[in-house]
């Protein structure tokens, strides 16, 4: 997957600051709206006098206000490419366009530091010849992002025209996206709108928090429904209206029921059947990762228009621990 010259710069874009997204930083605006593109790499083009805001050049940290103008001019892109890997893939839907694949937990989407080898891109770039350059050699194809230990269905371009015509859906929120989560503890609602702002931990850089009036805070929605209630657990289908760093796994913590096994903000990373159940002293390792499985997404096609669901069944290791909690101790 060579690049030629002009496939080694990303074009230029521009964007209008909306109401909701006032009081952001650059850097953080940019990395959602080019979400292909990592916040490091568009912060050293900002530094660069690549991106100008009201025609200005300004610093990454700069807070936006509603109404103003960003240009992002052609950035220079990662020139190394993912390893090709030969790493079957679980194809839920494939067409002449584009791709959508059941990402296992556990498997990294893009190259980056400690993750060279192993990724989604690695897989991708082994199974398809022709795949997008717009996220750059690092991110063949990659037109939105999961966490590592999420699962799920994730889509992937064949050509630029193609990722252009899926990223703006997901830029314009057009995009239905649902969640099935097993969460620690009970909602006391069986249905609800979490709307809690979201920016970056205080304290500890790899995390996100409920932060108010702060540059790095966006507004973020979540609708979240009771799909089935046990007796310290539940199982919930979380819709979220918006795509915030962390989104689900900070906005379920916010009401007091965070995702089960999540190590960043649940405070443990497995759990036994044992502990599962209560009263056991089993000490079987029932589930190792984020009970959180991206279920569904529904999206118009690239070139049709026509709207698509894209549907990854339950993995085994969350079926299996929704069966454990039905059967009870």
């Amino acid at each position: 997957m060579s690049q030629s010259a002009e496939e080694s710069q990303w074009p230029q874009h521009e964007f209008d600051v909306a109401q909701d997204q006032a009081g952001s930083r650059l850097d953080v605006f940019l990395a959602e709206q080019l979400s292909p593109l990592s916040r490091s790499h568009l912060r050293r083009a900002i530094e660069a006098g690549r991106v100008h805001v009201d025609g200005q050049t300004v610093k990454a940290s700069a807070v936006l206000r509603a109404g103003q103008h960003v240009t992002v001019g052609e950035i220079e892109l990662p020139r190394e490419g993912p390893e090709p890997q030969n790493i079957p893939l679980n194809i839920v839907y494939e067409d002449q366009y584009m791709v959508a694949v059941n990402k296992p937990a556990g498997m990294v989407v893009h190259p980056a530091k400690g993750h060279w080898h192993g990724t989604l891109a690695s897989a991708l770039a082994f199974h398809f010849s022709e795949l997008s350059n717009i996220g750059g050699p690092t991110r063949p194809g990659i037109v939105h992002r999961l966490d590592r230990e999420t699962s799920g269905v994730i889509v992937v371009a064949k050509s630029d025209q193609v990722h252009r015509a899926l990223a703006a859906q997901f830029e314009a929120r057009s995009v239905n996206k649902q969640y099935q989560a097993i969460v620690v503890g009970v909602p006391d609602r069986d249905r609800d709108m979490i709307r809690q702002p979201i920016g970056i931990h205080p304290h500890q850089r790899a995390k996100m928090a409920i932060r108010t009036e702060h540059d790095s805070s966006r507004s973020a929605e979540t609708f979240f429904e009771v799909v089935e209630r046990f007796d310290r657990f539940s199982l919930v289908s979380v819709h979220p209206k918006t795509g915030r760093t962390h989104q689900i796994r900070v906005h379920m913590l916010h009401i007091g029921c965070p995702v089960l096994c999540d190590r960043l903000y649940g405070g443990r990373a497995q759990i036994s059947q044992g502990e599962l159940l209560g009263g056991r002293s089993d000490p079987t390792i029932v589930l190792e990762r984020l009970a959180l499985h991206a279920q569904r997404l529904e999206i118009d096609h690239p070139v049709s228009g026509q709207r698509m669901v894209l549907a990854a069944e339950l993995p085994d290791d969350l079926d299996a621990v929704i069966r454990l909690l039905r059967d009870g101790p």
